[in-house]
Formats: structure tokens, C-alpha cells, sequence
């Protein structure tokens, strides 16, 4: 495990933490005035490898050259041009740290970090971290990665990082749909990064979504967005979940949904040239392994006169729409959407006004 210390004075400014990956919701702004909880579980640390935050530069200034070296590849509103390597922990993980009175901005419930830096080390004063807990915005602390450095803790270590020390079978998932018929956050936005990935592999051809919860998550996006660009007459691709207890269907899918591992981030490769999409493990597993109870005993019956008492399985009360920021934010960065085809759904969805284009 690691603690963060400050790189002016090395005063600790975290609990001791193990490295997972970054959730792909780590930078959602979900509905409107509603209050998210804690991004990171107590205990944990996730690296953002891309630039994030202030300061910024708008498109027309940065240009198509610069941006694409920049790993971005279609037209965004701005380019971050801050550190990359922020790193996020839960707020009650920090330890040291004071809040900087002039770099509290927001909106109405908080901080939402536009002002930089608004963390300091409590020591030394040096600006060290940016703490957000506004509202439509998932709570976390950014550690800036060119003020703290990590250190390892006189801890156990941490736990091994191969599949096998990660049974998905046996983890839990993240329900898709809430107690009020509301979906998941998470799951919109693993939607929306999963859907840009699924339409690149796809190659502008139909893809087959299999009836359920897979067609609840793709089907209607992929609908609304392939028809327009798909090739003419061509078969659709097959879709389908791979990775670790699953037997390979037969015959195999033209593209296959994997997870990403809960600690290292890395997607499961599947063998062969089969295209695959990767899905954080919590929302793969739920879909590869679904948890769906049966209205009734799967053998025999109730006896007479005794009624069931659990609630029936949860039921969303909408459509799922992928979330639309992170949708376009992950197209923009993948080498495919400079392909014609591919760069008219992102401009047609990056230039609909209504967000619930799916």
C-alpha cells in the first residue's frame, strides 16, 4: 500500500492506500442538483492518466495537429493542459490538508474544483490536492500529481493483481436499476464508453444485440447511431460477453464485451482477432453472469396457502441513456473517429441539442 506525502515538506497527507482503476464515471456530471456519493472506497487510489482540469485551452487555438498528438481526435469544446497522473482518493482518505479560501468555487451545494488547486498541505501551505463534492458530481480529492509523491506504507501488501485473484463469478456486480426504478450512474456512464468502443468495432456495420439487459444497455443506441453509416447489405457483427468462467459461445462472436480487471484496469484479452470492448468488472459481471430471480421456484411450487415475500426484481422506469459526455469524451479519443462514417455520428451526437438522443 502507499501513503501520499508532500512533495515540499513530506508531511502525510493520506491514509495508507492500494492503486484500482479509475472508475469510468470518475468525471460524470449526472442529473441535476442531485448529490452523488464518494467516487473511491475508503482505503483505495485511482491514477487518471489523461490531463484533467485547469488550464484549459479551447479547440481553435489548440488546433487538429497538436490535439491529435494530445490523443484527442475530433473536435472537442476544450484541451486540458494540466499535469497528467491526478490521483484520486475518497476525502475521508486525506490526512494534513486545509481548504484554500479563495479557490472555493461552485455552485450550490460545494466545490467543484474550477478554480485549480484548493487543497494545501496544512504544514508547509503548498497547493497540493482539489477537493469536489458539488452536486451532480461524484465526491473525491484530486491529489495534483506534481505536488505530493507516494511512499510505501508498513502495511500487508497489496493484493495480487491476476485474474485469478478476481473471480467475478463470486463478486457482487453493481445492480443496474435502484430501489425508485432509477438506473445506475455508473452504468450510464459505462454505456456511454462502452458505446463508443462497440460502434468503432463494429466498423460501421449492424451489430445483433441479444434480447435483455445487453439490448436495455446497446440495443437502442445502436439503433438510433448505425443506421445512418452502416455498410450497405452487410451481415451484422454478433455481440456477446467474454472473459474469465465464461465457456467461449459457439460459433464465437464477432465481438465480445470483456472486463476490465477491478485493480489494474487492464481489459481481459480474449484469444484470436475477435474485436473487444471493455466494461468495467462490476457492470461485466452483472451481464455475464445475470442475477435475475425467477418468479417462481425454478422446480415445484409454493404449498398452499404460503405467499411469496420478497419484492419482485427491479424494473427501470425509462429507457438507459448512455451517458452523452463521456460517450463523445471517449470517441474524441480514439484513433477510429477520424473515419468518416465514424466522425458523422460524433458530430451528430456532439451537435444534438436534446442529451437523450439515444
Amino acid at each position: 500500500m502507499t501513503v501520499f506525502v508532500c512533495a515540499g515538506c513530506d508531511a502525510v497527507l493520506s491514509a495508507p492506500v492500494s492503486q484500482v482503476a479509475l472508475p469510468v464515471h470518475a468525471h460524470q456530471k449526472w442529473a441535476n442538483g442531485v448529490l452523488l456519493p464518494v467516487l473511491m472506497e475508503s482505503g483505495t487510489y485511482a491514477v487518471d492518466p489523461v490531463p484533467w482540469g485547469p488550464p484549459r485551452r479551447r479547440w481553435r487555438e489548440v488546433g487538429e495537429h497538436e490535439a491529435a498528438a494530445r490523443g484527442v481526435f475530433a473536435p472537442v469544446s476544450a484541451l486540458s493542459y494540466g499535469a497528467p497522473g491526478a490521483i484520486a482518493v475518497a476525502p475521508g482518505d486525506t490526512r494534513g490538508t486545509v481548504l484554500i479560501p479563495d479557490r472555493c468555487s461552485g455552485y450550490c451545494c460545494g466545490l467543484d474544483g474550477g478554480d485549480g488547486p484548493n487543497l494545501a498541505c496544512e504544514r508547509c501551505g503548498r497547493p497540493v490536492a482539489t477537493r469536489i463534492d458539488d452536486c451532480s458530481l461524484w465526491q473525491v480529492v484530486w491529489f495534483a500529481p506534481d505536488a505530493v509523491r507516494g511512499r510505501a506504507a508498513d502495511v500487508p501488501a497489496a493484493r495480487p493483481a491476476g485474474w485469478e485473484a478476481a473471480p467475478l463469478r463470486e463478486r457482487p456486480g453493481l445492480p443496474p436499476v435502484d430501489q425508485t426504478g432509477q438506473w445506475s450512474p455508473q452504468w450510464e456512464a459505462a454505456a456511454g464508453a462502452g458505446l463508443a468502443h462497440l460502434l468503432a468495432a463494429s466498423a460501421g456495420t449492424p451489430v445483433a444485440v441479444p434480447a435483455g439487459l445487453l439490448w436495455d444497455v446497446f440495443g437502442r443506441a445502436l439503433d438510433a447511431l448505425l443506421p445512418a453509416g452502416a455498410a450497405a447489405g452487410a451481415p451484422a457483427k454478433t455481440l456477446a460477453p467474454a472473459g474469465p468462467g465464461l465457456l467461449v459461445p459457439d460459433p464465437a462472436p464477432d465481438i465480445v464485451l470483456v472486463p476490465r480487471h477491478p485493480w489494474t484496469g487492464e481489459p481481459w484479452q480474449p484469444a484470436g482477432t475477435v474485436r473487444a470492448v471493455p466494461l468495467p468488472a462490476e457492470v461485466w459481471a452483472h451481464l455475464a453472469f445475470p442475477r435475475e430471480r425467477l418468479p417462481l421456484p425454478a422446480t415445484g411450487g409454493l404449498p398452499d396457502g404460503v405467499l411469496r415475500d420478497d419484492p419482485p426484481p427491479l424494473r427501470p422506469w425509462r429507457p438507459l441513456w448512455p451517458d452523452r459526455e463521456i460517450f463523445l469524451d471517449t470517441l474524441a479519443r480514439l484513433p477510429a473517429v477520424r473515419q468518416p462514417w465514424l466522425r458523422g455520428i460524433y458530430d451528430r451526437v456532439r451537435d444534438h441539442s436534446y442529451p437523450h438522443l439515444f
